[in-house]
C-alpha cells in the first residue's frame, strides 16, 4: 500500500478524534472550583447557580464538604448545601469544594456563616493581687482573639491579647496585666466579622502598689514619676498627648525623656491618674 493511500484512509479517523475531543473533553478538564474554609456555625450555605456558557444545564458539576460529595440537588437556579447533614459538631473545621464548569461561575450569598463569630460565655473571671487574670469560658465556636483592657484615665486601655481556643468545651486562659495603685478593673472583648465586639463583665481587685507623682510640671528634659510612700522612682504606664489630642508618647518606665518635644502643653495619664505639664 502506498504512503498516499495509507494518509487517505487516516483522514476520516483523525476528523472524529477532533470530533470526540471537542465534544467529550473529560469532566475534570471542563471543571474549575471555588474553596470555601472556615468553622461550622450551625448554618447551611446558600449557592445562585447560573446556566453554563452554553446556556444548556446549571454550572455547579459537584460539592464536597471535607472531601465527601454531597447529595444536595446542584441541578437548579439556587440550592442549599446543607452542613448539618455530615454531622458536624460547633465550631469543627470545615472545607467546602463547589466544583463547576468554566466559562460560568456561581455565587455563595452568605459564605460569612463559615466565620467565626463570636459567642464565648465566661464561666469564672478571676485576679491575683500580682495581676494574674485567669478566665474560664464555654461556647466558643470559632478561633478569635480575646483582648484584655484595663479601666484607667477614665477609658478602656488594651493592655495585651490571648489567643482563643475555640472550642466549644471548657477553656481556661491566663493573662499577667500591670496594675495601678488603689482599686483595678479588667474586662475581656473579641470582636469578629461584623464588626461588634463581645464584652465580658469586668472584675475588680485592689493593688497594694503605692501611688505615685509626677515632677517636674515645667521641663525641658524629662519627667520623673516618684513614689508617694517613700519618694523612691517608681514605674507606671503612661501616655503623652499634646493640646491637640494626639498621643506622642507612650510606654512603662520610671521617667520619659521628653527633650526631643516642641515648646508647648501637654496632658499625661500615669498610674490611675492625669495631670498637665509644659515643655520649656
Amino acid at each position: 500500500m502506498h504512503a498516499e493511500d495509507l494518509t487517505d484512509l487516516m483522514k476520516p479517523l483523525l476528523v472524529y478524534l477532533s470530533i470526540f475531543c471537542l465534544f467529550f473533553t473529560p469532566i475534570w478538564a471542563q471543571n474549575s472550583v471555588i474553596i470555601l474554609e472556615g468553622n461550622y456555625q450551625g448554618k447551611s450555605l446558600y449557592v445562585q447557580n447560573p446556566f453554563n456558557s452554553g446556556g444548556v444545564g446549571f454550572c455547579v458539576t459537584e460539592v464536597k464538604v471535607n472531601g465527601n460529595i454531597t447529595t444536595d440537588e446542584t441541578n437548579s437556579s439556587a440550592f442549599e448545601i446543607d452542613l448539618k447533614a455530615h454531622k458536624l459538631n460547633l465550631g469543627e473545621k470545615v472545607e467546602v469544594k463547589i466544583f463547576h464548569k468554566d466559562g460560568c461561575k456561581p455565587r455563595v450569598l452568605n459564605a460569612e456563616v463559615l466565620k467565626p463569630r463570636s459567642s464565648f460565655e465566661v464561666l469564672s473571671m478571676t485576679v491575683d493581687a500580682d495581676g494574674t487574670m485567669k478566665w474560664s469560658t464555654k461556647s466558643e465556636t470559632g478561633i478569635l482573639t480575646y483582648i484584655i483592657e484595663q479601666y484607667r484615665w477614665n477609658k478602656w486601655v488594651k493592655v495585651g491579647e490571648v489567643e482563643g481556643n475555640g472550642t466549644p468545651s471548657g477553656n481556661e486562659y491566663t493573662f499577667k496585666i500591670t496594675p495601678h495603685s488603689g482599686k483595678n478593673q479588667l474586662r475581656i472583648k473579641q470582636t469578629d466579622y461584623t464588626g461588634q465586639p463581645r464584652i465580658s463583665k469586668p472584675v475588680d481587685f485592689v493593688s497594694d502598689i503605692a501611688e505615685c507623682n509626677f515632677s517636674p510640671v515645667k521641663t525641658n528634659k524629662e519627667i520623673s514619676f516618684i513614689s508617694m510612700t517613700d519618694g523612691k522612682p517608681s514605674e507606671t504606664m503612661y501616655e503623652i498627648y499634646d493640646q491637640y489630642g494626639n498621643i506622642v508618647k507612650k510606654g512603662y518606665g520610671n521617667k520619659v525623656d521628653v527633650s526631643n518635644l516642641p515648646r508647648g502643653s501637654y496632658f499625661i495619664n500615669f498610674d490611675n491618674k492625669m495631670g498637665e505639664f509644659s515643655k520649656k
